[in-house]
């Protein structure tokens, strides 16, 4: 069986930074591998994009060590992706290519770029998706993953379907007759999972750095104080199981986006046009 700790979306930043000037993220990322000392023995640790919020050398520095660290604790390779808010050239000096391929003990991690210079939607584009379908043309011993933060599981939020991954259909065509059991995404800041005729499962893992509120007022976006992981297991079938971590002040509302605030930052960060 393959054991991963799926993690999303720890948004770091450079010391003093507080993500949406509430939250002290490299503490958040501190506290939930603290509350997850034992978990026992993993095959991977992932981190599904927006590794970090300011794309500072420091803040994927934070993450390589405090990631790395207790990966290496529990026997496990740190895998990371990038997602909309990470910079490409700060996050390979210290993270590696945006694009990778990973075996664990015959399973195998493929890790997609899903990320727009500029924009928070996510492309995958037919030249990465042919690169794919390359890798995946020779099936691993135990199956495989896909590691790609935007998700084409349907966005919870009105602000997460205007920045969601466009033509998910393409990149479920590319899996189609793979050993691609399943895809691990973040981006939504609230878990979800769904499955595929095909048998694929696609989970969300709940974001390291706060949670969204699927159930706020129409149009708008609800932010809440929240910190969650997923433990994924792959052997005959895929499990998954949601793990919540307890902090001070959970639920707690950090900010609202009213109406024109979503509509906003989807006209300056989502699709053109």
């Amino acid at each position: 069986m393959t054991r991963i700790l799926h993690l999303s979306d720890t948004h770091l930043m450079a010391a003093g930074g507080l993500h949406g000037g509430f939250v002290d993220t490299t503490a958040a990322l501190g506290h939930v591998l603290e509350s997850l000392h034992r978990i026992g023995p993993l095959d991977a640790v992932v981190v599904s994009g927006d590794v970090s919020e300011d794309g500072t050398v420091a803040s994927y520095e934070t993450a390589r060590a405090l990631v790395g660290e207790f990966a290496r604790a529990h026997g496990a390779v740190p895998v990371f992706a990038m997602g909309n808010h990470d910079t490409p050239a700060e996050f390979t000096e210290v993270l590696g290519p945006v694009r990778s391929v990973h075996d664990v003990d015959g399973f195998r991690l493929v890790v997609l770029d899903s990320s727009v210079p500029g924009r928070g939607y996510g492309l995958l584009g037919a030249e990465q998706l042919d690169w794919l379908r390359s890798v995946l043309a020779t099936a691993a011993p135990k199956g495989s993953a896909v590691v790609v933060h935007h998700s084409p599981v349907p966005a919870p939020t009105v602000l997460h379907d205007g920045l969601k991954l466009q033509d998910p259909a393409d990149l479920l065509a590319a899996l189609d007759g793979t050993d691609v059991r399943v895809v691990l995404s973040g981006h939504y800041h609230h878990a979800a999972a769904q499955t595929y005729p095909s048998g694929l499962t696609a989970l969300v893992a709940p974001a390291v750095a706060n949670r969204s509120d699927p159930f706020a007022a129409p149009g708008r976006e609800r932010i809440l104080r929240g910190h969650g992981a997923l433990l994924v297991e792959v052997d005959d079938v895929v499990r998954s199981r949601v793990l919540s971590i307890p902090s001070p002040g959970d639920g707690e509302e950090l900010f609202e986006l009213d109406e024109e605030t979503v509509a906003r930052i989807v006209a300056e960060s989502g699709v053109p046009g």
